[in-house]
């Protein structure tokens, strides 16, 4: 009788250990996978914030291609009004001169 008292205490230390060492597996199983998950969700932070650069990049080259557009075009508009103006003066230039507009009496 005190043989099978100390088999199933043995048994029972054994089950105890066994239980022991499966949970332990099991949390380590759970940080490892804890990890990986992070480790996943760093790199997609990564690609995230290398897009992210892209497009801040792209956006920066749009703006000042179209500071350069609107520089451009006000420098057109100068030109056209200088011309314009230029334009006026040889009308007037050219009143003045030819004989058959009437002048105004001075």
């Amino acid at each position: 009788m005190t043989a099978v008292v100390i088999i199933i205490i043995v048994a029972a230390i054994v089950l105890i250990v066994a239980l022991v060492l499966i949970a332990k597996r099991r949390g380590q199983a759970k940080q490892e996978s804890l990890r990986q998950e992070a480790n996943d969700t760093r790199d997609r932070a990564r690609a995230s914030q290398l897009e992210a650069d892209r497009q801040a990049a792209e956006a920066e080259q749009l703006a000042a291609r179209a500071k350069r557009d609107a520089l451009a075009a006000e420098q057109q508009r100068q030109v056209a009004a200088d011309h314009r103006t230029t334009a006026q003066d040889l009308h007037a230039q050219a009143d003045e001169i030819d004989p058959d507009v009437a002048q105004p009496e001075s």
